[in-house]
C-alpha cells in the first residue's frame, strides 16, 4: 500500500451521472478540506465516451485521476470491486457519480472513521418527493425487522470505511447496497452519520416493476446470508419439516375418512396436493441437509468473525 496516501476515492460511473467536470471540483475541494492525502479512481461500467473524454481532459491538465474503463456494463457492485482492486489507501470512500448529498459534509463522514470501521451517509432531513420517501421507508423498514438493523439511507452510495472491510466481504450483483449489513453481520462497527441531501439530488423516483421485485429478492438474499449462511439445515430443515408434516396430517386425514367414512380416495385433487407437500417438505429438508455438508466440508476457509485487536 502506498504510505503517502491516506483515503481512496472511487466514483463509479454506471447509469447515472452528472456534470463531471463541476462534480469532481466540489469533491476535490472537500477533500482538499479534510486535510488527508487522497487519490481519485474513476470507474467507468462500460462505455461512456463523454466521460471517458472529460477525465481524459482534467488528468492532462494537471488533476491526479486514475481511470478504469471495464470493457462492457457489469453492473456498479463490479465496477466497485474494480475500483477497489486498484485503490490504495486503508480507508476507503466511494462517492456517487451524481449528486446526492452536499460535498462540503464529505469532511464529517471522514471524521467518523476514528472510533468505527465503517461510516454511511444519510440524507437528513429528506426533502425528496412523498412517493420516493415512502418507498425508502418501505424498503428499510422490511429490510431492518428481517436482518435485525437499524439503516435509514443504503441507497446513498457515500460511504467511508477501512480496506479490511472489502477484504475480508464480497459483493456482487446488487449487494453493495448491502455492504453496510454484511459488515455488520461480520461484526464490523457500523455509524449511520446525517447529513445535509444535495439541492441537486431530490427527484421523484418511479422504477420498473423488475426493479422491486429486485429489490424483494435482494433482501431475501440478504436475510439467508445473515441469517442462515453457516446453518442452512434450520431454514431449510424448518420450511421442509413445515410442508412434510402439513401434507402428512392432510395424507392421514385422507386415508382416515378412506377407512371409516367411506370416502373414495379417487378423482381427489386433495390427495395429489398432501402427496406434493410431503415430497416437496422431503426434498428441502434434503437440501438443507446437502447444504449442511458443503458447510461441514469448507468450514475451515470460511470466516465469520472479525479480530479487533489482539494483544499478545
Amino acid at each position: 500500500m502506498a504510505n503517502n496516501v491516506e483515503i481512496s476515492v472511487i466514483i463509479p460511473v454506471s447509469e447515472r451521472y452528472d456534470s463531471v467536470r463541476e462534480l469532481y471540483y466540489d469533491y476535490r475541494s472537500a477533500m482538499d478540506s479534510s486535510g488527508k492525502s487522497y487519490e481519485f479512481i474513476y470507474v467507468l461500467d462500460g462505455e461512456f465516451p463523454d466521460v471517458f473524454s472529460e477525465l481524459i481532459s482534467l488528468r492532462n491538465e494537471g488533476e491526479g485521476i486514475n481511470v478504469v474503463k471495464l470493457s462492457k456494463w457489469f453492473g456498479e457492485a463490479t465496477a466497485l470491486t474494480a475500483g477497489f482492486e486498484h485503490s490504495t489507501a486503508d480507508t476507503i470512500l466511494t462517492l456517487p457519480a451524481y449528486y446526492q448529498i452536499e460535498p462540503l459534509e464529505i469532511p464529517s463522514i471522514l471524521s467518523g472513521m476514528k472510533n468505527y470501521d465503517m461510516v454511511i451517509a444519510r440524507r437528513w432531513p429528506r426533502v425528496d418527493s412523498k412517493l420516493t420517501q415512502m418507498q425508502s421507508k418501505i424498503f428499510h423498514g422490511l429490510l431492518n425487522v428481517i436482518t435485525e438493523t437499524s439503516f435509514h439511507d443504503l441507497g446513498c452510495g457515500v460511504r467511508a470505511f477501512k480496506r479490511q472491510v472489502i477484504d475480508e466481504i464480497s459483493v456482487y450483483g446488487d449487494q453493495h447496497r448491502f455492504l453496510p449489513v454484511l459488515a455488520a453481520h461480520q461484526g464490523f462497527r457500523i455509524k449511520e452519520s446525517d447529513v445535509k441531501q444535495s439541492t441537486k439530488d431530490p427527484h421523484r423516483r418511479l422504477y420498473r416493476t423488475g426493479v422491486y421485485s429486485r429489490r424483494i429478492l435482494d433482501i431475501l438474499t440478504v436475510f439467508f446470508l445473515v441469517k442462515f449462511t453457516k446453518k442452512p439445515l434450520r431454514f431449510f430443515g424448518l420450511v421442509g419439516s413445515g410442508l412434510f408434516t402439513l401434507g402428512g396430517v392432510f395424507t392421514l386425514y385422507l386415508v382416515y375418512q378412506r377407512l371409516f367414512m367411506d370416502i373414495a380416495l379417487a378423482d381427489r385433487p386433495a390427495l395429489l396436493l398432501s402427496s406434493l407437500l410431503v415430497v416437496l417438505g422431503i426434498q428441502l429438508f434434503a437440501m438443507g441437509l446437502i447444504g449442511e455438508l458443503i458447510i461441514f466440508t469448507h468450514a475451515k476457509d470460511i470466516k465469520e468473525y472479525t479480530v479487533e485487536e489482539i494483544v499478545n
